[in-house]
């Protein structure tokens, strides 16, 4: 029975395949006679790490030749998704002059093992699918690059620290630190930690360490997270820095502003790090939309960079992606990419900080009405009708929602890169989680959200304040000429879990030796 991951690119994928003629569990069956002039698909299986078997695909550039080779391009599949999710792409990489190689990551459909999420046996996987392509194809031993989305894309940067043969990675929708991904702010991310529990449990295998880790985070099991911590820190890219840099490949990684499973700031943070080539895009969207349409063969920005990409640095040509500004955004309130030397000067052009002077209680455990939407539906309608999740602001419940706004602005601000909380925070219980929202408030008072952040304390002393600051998920944003920014705060959000006891009020001050704020990075106009 075919099953299908929630995400647009498991459905782009699924329709590509489709439209191809394929299943998504075929593995050996030969596919229809072919052009003379197209790449030519075969399906294998292969030998992965601890004995295991993968289910994959080859692409291999029409009239190959014995004696001659190609740059081999490794695409590992997303979560939940079989070997056919890169199909269209492949065949256009293999038109271009490529051997590409996909398989469905270990645990998944019919490739052998459990899921690992990233974990050793996966990045080793990545090297024997590579062994096995230099063995079984026209590949080049000395021009090797890695690709993916979303767990395709974190397995990718991972491979790259521990195989030095791999000269290039493109990462789309992927993590660099999977803490910051799905527990920032110490707040479980409820709803994306489920769909992933779900998709994994539908189309895979769980290993008992992945059974263990999931009901452990979504049980809040807080004797357990500092285990929960040290496995989410070997699975994750940015811990291995190092290791990346001085293997030395050019990475390109993608994501959007929406991302609702990997947020944006763990890529912007993890991509400053690195010191070989590099480029960073964001886009409009949630997890792996940007990327969706390229997996129909359909023109897509994100596809086509990642194929310049790769052409760069595994085939030389010079075609000008290195000479372009290594960060290339693109607002979620207009059509055009802006282009910056490095993340740092994202922003970097003014702050505007916006005092929270009043004094704000609010009791606990009840939804405001101001949240951050829902998983994929929400930024989805954001990409596509510039729709973001709304709130009434002046009928937003005082006792469950602080609120403090801004003057009207007489100009636009460019909102860009990211906004910063600083508040003193004071419970009248020792535990609590509260989620802080700005908003674009237009004269009628309804707002529209431009980025929000959880934040959860556990173990401190009732009645005794403590300061807090937070980085609210990074976007690109205009603020009309007219408008106001609003923070709200309140300590309920379908998207997270709480941690808030009955009964639990929280307050925000403002010291005077120490005053509360709203740091927002903007842009030139």
């Amino acid at each position: 029975m075919a099953l299908r991951t929630p995400t647009a690119a498991a459905t782009a994928a699924l329709l590509a395949a489709t439209a191809l003629g394929l299943a998504p569990h075929q593995a050996q069956a030969a596919p229809a006679a072919a052009p003379a002039s197209s790449a030519q698909l075969t399906f294998h299986d292969i030998p992965g790490s601890g004995g295991i078997t993968l289910k994959g695909n080859v692409f291999t550039p029409a009239g190959a030749t014995s004696g001659r080779t190609y740059p081999l391009i490794v695409l590992p599949t997303s979560w939940g998704m079989p070997q056919i999710e890169y199909i269209a792409q492949a065949k256009q990489l293999a038109d271009s002059g490529y051997v590409v190689v996909s398989y469905t990551s270990r645990g998944f459909w019919l490739s052998g093992g459990q899921i690992e999420t990233a974990g050793p046996a996966d990045t080793a996987d990545v090297s024997a699918v590579i062994d096995w392509a230099l063995a079984h194809t026209p590949a080049d031993a000395s021009h090797i690059g890695l690709g993916g989305v979303s767990y395709g894309a974190g397995i990718s940067l991972l491979a790259s620290a521990r195989d030095p043969r791999v000269k290039a990675v493109v990462a789309l929708s992927g993590w660099a630190d999977l803490i910051e991904s799905i527990y920032s702010g110490r707040t479980q991310h409820l709803q994306a930690a489920g769909v992933l529990g779900a998709a994994g449990y539908l189309t895979g295998r769980p290993g008992p360490e992945l059974q263990q880790i999931l009901g452990d985070f979504l049980g809040s099991k807080l004797d357990r997270e500092q285990a929960m911590i040290e496995w989410g820190r070997k699975r994750s890219a940015s811990e291995q820095v190092d290791r990346i840099n001085a293997n030395g490949p050019a990475i390109m990684m993608g994501n959007a502003w929406g991302d609702t499973i990997f947020p944006p700031n763990q890529y912007a943070s993890f991509f400053e790090k690195l010191t070989g080539p590099k480029r960073l895009e964001f886009r409009p969207g949630d997890h792996a939309t940007a990327e969706a349409t390229g997996l129909f063969g359909l023109p897509n920005d994100t596809w086509t960079n990642a194929h310049r990409w790769f052409d760069r640095y595994l085939k030389g040509e010079r075609n000008g992606v290195d000479t372009e500004a290594p960060v290339q955004l693109k607002s979620r309130s207009t059509e055009g990419y802006e282009g910056y030397a490095d993340w740092k000067s994202v922003g970097a052009a003014g702050t505007e900080r916006i005092a929270l002077t009043d004094s704000e209680h609010v009791f606990a455990n009840v939804d405001s009405g101001a949240n951050g939407g829902t998983v994929f539906l929400s930024s989805i309608l954001d990409q596509l009708a510039k729709a973001p999740p709304m709130a009434s602001i002046p009928l937003l419940p005082r006792a469950f929602a602080a609120v403090w706004q801004s003057g009207r602005y007489e100009e636009e601000r460019r909102v860009r890169g990211t906004v910063r909380l600083h508040t003193t925070v004071t419970p009248t219980k020792g535990d609590g989680t509260f989620v802080a929202y700005l908003y674009d408030v237009g004269p009628l008072g309804i707002g529209k959200l431009v980025t929000s952040a959880p934040q959860t304390f556990h173990g401190k002393t009732p009645g005794q304040s403590f300061g807090v600051d937070l980085d609210l998920f990074s976007t690109a944003y205009d603020v009309p000429e007219g408008h106001r920014l609003a923070l709200v705060v309140d300590t309920v959000d379908p998207l997270y879990i709480e941690h808030n006891p009955t009964g639990a009020q929280l307050t925000f001050s403002s010291p005077r030796t120490d005053p509360s704020y709203v740091s927002v990075p903007l842009r030139e106009q």
